[in-house]
Parts: structure tokens; C-alpha cells; sequence
């Protein structure tokens, strides 16, 4: 089994020259873990639990890039909202509401993309393409003043069949291609496509991912 360090160095080859970024995704993993891969060189971890991620924000060092990856309910917000750096997964406008509400109580703005629904499978969260038209046009939207609206984020569906995968992520890279072209906003920043993870992040990369979230090709399985 190849060490921390291997697997790191690895994903460092394989973005350099690139403009995308590496999030480390964390979850389940220990603090001790975590600072060794600080240690690497590691400075952007994801998390998909509120209470892991604030546990772990104090026991780290505080130049840490904490993102918020999995499903967000939105009275868990507020734990998070005085120090995560990037939301990946607002599905609604109900959650974007509260962000900027948390926001505001702590005197920051917050970076969030939005959560499409890219994949075959019911199961995984996310808007549809209307739903973010629709929210995008809104005045509601635009008096959102504490979020930034960084880019859109997507999980393909679980497949071996890498067709339907690069079709998913084609599709999201188009959609992020027309909200850009689209529309301006103060708070809309369109600069991130976070698309990929340990099973098909080659396929993301070669679609325009600019952000890739790998755990267990990082930190080994999960127990």
C-alpha cells in the first residue's frame, strides 16, 4: 500500500501545470492524519459533517482552507460560518438564505457554489438546471450581499460506464459556461467547477474541472 506521502506527491504531479486544485477530502479521518498531510503540504480538507469539521478547525492550524462538502442543513450553518472557506453544496435557496444570514452576524463573506443535480441516481441532492434560472433571475437572489456564488458543483452518477460519467461532467461545465456568459451579479464570481472524486476525477479533469475532491486515493480507505 503506497504511504500519505506517496499519494500526495502523486495528485501534486498530476495538477501541476494545471489550474485546478486538490481538496483533500478528510472525513472520518483523524486530526493526526490531517496535520501530517498539513505537514505535506496540504492546505485545503473537506468535510461533509458540521460537527467533524468544527471539531477538527480547532485542533488544526488556522491557515487551513475548511470546505464544507457534503449536505448542509441549514440550522447547522451557524457553526461553521465564522471560519469555512467554501460551501460546495447549496441545493436551495432556503440554505443560501441562511449562509448569508450567518454571514452577516459574523461580519464576512462567504464563497458557496451551487449543488447540480447531474447524476441518473435520485438519491444524490442538487438543483435542476430551471430551478437555478430561476433563482439566478430573482431581485432575492441579487440582495444576497455576505455569499459569493464562486461556480457550480457536481457528482456523477456511480458507474463503471465512463460515458454517462464525462456526459455528466460535459454537462455541467456547459451549464457553468452559460450562467457566466449569462448573467452579472455582485455576488456572482463564476471561477470553479468542483467536479470529480477518487473514482473519476481523470475524467473531470479532462472536462474542465477546476477542483477535484479525493479522500480514499489520498488517505486510504475509510474504515
Amino acid at each position: 500500500m503506497s504511504s500519505l506521502s506517496e499519494n500526495i506527491k502523486h495528485f501534486e504531479q498530476l495538477l501541476e501545470g494545471t489550474s485546478s486544485k486538490l481538496v483533500a477530502v478528510s472525513k472520518t479521518k483523524p486530526a493526526s492524519m490531517l496535520q501530517e498531510a498539513y505537514d505535506l503540504g496540504i492546505r485545503i480538507f473537506g468535510e461533509n459533517k458540521v460537527q467533524e469539521l468544527t471539531e477538527k478547525y480547532e485542533l488544526l492550524p488556522k491557515d487551513i482552507e475548511w470546505h464544507m462538502i457534503g449536505h448542509l442543513q441549514s440550522n447547522k450553518v451557524k457553526y461553521i460560518a465564522p471560519f469555512v472557506s467554501l460551501i460546495h453544496g447549496v441545493d436551495s435557496f432556503k440554505l443560501l438564505k441562511e449562509i448569508n444570514k450567518r454571514a452577516v452576524q459574523n461580519n464576512r463573506v462567504i464563497s458557496c457554489l451551487f449543488q447540480m443535480h447531474i447524476a441518473k441516481e435520485e438519491s444524490k441532492f442538487g438543483l435542476s438546471e430551471e430551478e437555478l434560472m430561476d433563482m439566478l433571475q430573482s431581485e432575492a437572489f441579487k440582495n444576497l450581499s455576505n455569499v459569493k456564488m464562486k461556480g457550480l458543483m457536481g457528482m456523477a452518477t456511480y458507474t463503471e460506464n465512463e460515458d454517462i460519467i464525462r456526459n455528466e461532467f460535459k454537462s455541467l461545465k456547459t451549464l457553468f459556461e452559460k450562467v457566466k456568459s449569462t448573467f452579472s451579479a455582485d455576488n456572482l464570481d463564476f471561477t470553479e467547477i468542483s467536479m470529480g472524486m477518487s473514482g473519476d476525477f481523470k475524467i473531470a479533469l479532462e472536462e474542465g474541472s477546476t477542483m477535484i475532491r479525493v479522500g480514499s486515493a489520498i488517505f486510504g480507505a475509510r474504515n
